[in-house]
């Protein structure tokens, strides 16, 4: 077996924040009222992760890159048939990579909504001015309710996959994302991980707050 770096630690740091912003945000949307304060800036730091992730797609380690588990219906074909290559289970296998971009997307879709909803009661998104009547009835209907149980779904297939790695495929796949490597019957290439690579990811990240922090300032802005 060979010990390799997978996820490095801008990814593994990403996954689990992100994990406990998603639980946060579940957990104060259903108790509402003056939860909803928390809400709104988890939703806000959501938001950041995401955009975060979208850059460290395109310049991150090697298997957090979305071009490593970019897949055809091809693949996804032989990987159900239990015919897919050794490095498909280095990172995303075809499975797990329609989960991830599954995810990404609608968690966007929910903040993008959350950023024009009002609950008509004391809550309501920064960029609500600036679209119309209807477009904010939409898309608070959809953030509350469309959305929301969407993201709820996804969430119980990801437990759910985790569980059955573990049971049947003996695989304990958090444990990769926390240590950051796996052991792999070939080797592959590993994920650059230095010192370098995190400051860039720092930067990364410290650039998508300040887009958020504006477009909640713009949202706040007065003429």
């Amino acid at each position: 077996m060979h010990p390799v770096r997978i996820w490095d630690l801008p990814t593994r740091v990403f996954h689990w924040l992100l994990a406990l912003s998603v639980f946060g945000l579940i957990v104060t949307g259903t108790l509402g009222g003056s939860w909803m304060n928390w809400h709104m800036r988890l939703g806000y730091a959501v938001l950041a992760l995401l955009l975060f992730r979208l850059v460290w797609g395109l310049i991150g380690g090697h298997w957090s890159r979305f071009a490593s588990f970019l897949y055809g219906p091809g693949a996804l074909m032989r990987y159900l048939r239990g015919q897919s290559p050794a490095d498909h289970s280095a990172g995303h296998s075809p499975l797990g990579a329609l989960s991830v971009f599954a995810l990404l997307f609608i968690l966007l879709a929910q903040v993008g909504t959350g950023l024009i909803s009002d609950d008509e009661i004391a809550t309501f998104g920064p960029l609500v001015r600036f679209v119309s009547g209807e477009t904010v009835a939409a898309a608070t209907g959809y953030h509350k309710e469309v959305g929301k149980l969407l993201i709820l779904g996804l969430v119980v297939l990801h437990i759910a996959a985790i569980v059955v790695y573990r049971l049947v495929k003996r695989q304990a796949l958090t444990r990769a994302m926390l240590t950051g490597d796996k052991q792999l019957p070939a080797p592959v290439p590993a994920s650059r991980d230095t010192l370098g690579t995190r400051l860039l990811a720092l930067s990364v990240l410290l650039a998508s707050g300040a887009v958020v922090w504006w477009l909640v300032r713009l949202g706040q802005v007065t003429y």
